[in-house]
């Protein structure tokens, strides 16, 4: 992840490589020099019952690979399934960029891109289940 910058609020938490790093009393601002770095805000993170939807599922897991509590060679295959999978759902031309960019960075180990990209589906998704449900 060369040239990340990371804008932290007072007593805000990041996970850097495994690590849980807290901020100070005041924002900051961090610049990730090292290439492939693993970064996940914790106040973006989903937690373990979060993860009720395909695309949360999706998501989880690409945070484990983040966090490190799985092994990225072991999960790419299956997570590029799920990402198959849901391009059979997320049709319109929008989501099919996105599960596109979320798929490249996934072979490219740019796991933070493709948890981002994996993110902005979540309010389609959102809205599907709701229109599902009704």
């Amino acid at each position: 992840m060369s040239g990340l910058v990371l804008k932290l609020g007072p007593k805000e938490r990041v996970l850097v490589n495994g690590a849980v790093i807290e901020n100070g009393d005041r924002r900051s601002r961090l610049s990730i020099l090292t290439p492939n770095a693993n970064i996940l805000r914790l106040r973006d993170a989903l937690h373990p019952e979060e993860a009720t939807t395909p695309v949360r599922r999706m998501c989880y897991a690409v945070q484990l690979v983040l966090s490190g509590d799985s092994d990225a060679s072991d999960a790419r295959l299956s997570m590029l399934r799920r990402i198959e999978e849901l391009s059979q759902v997320f049709t319109d031309a929008d989501s099919r960029t996105l599960l596109s960019r979320a798929s490249d960075a996934l072979v490219s180990e740019q796991y933070y891109q493709c948890l981002k990209s994996l993110r902005a589906l979540l309010p389609r998704e959102d809205r599907l289940m709701a229109h599902g449900a009704g």
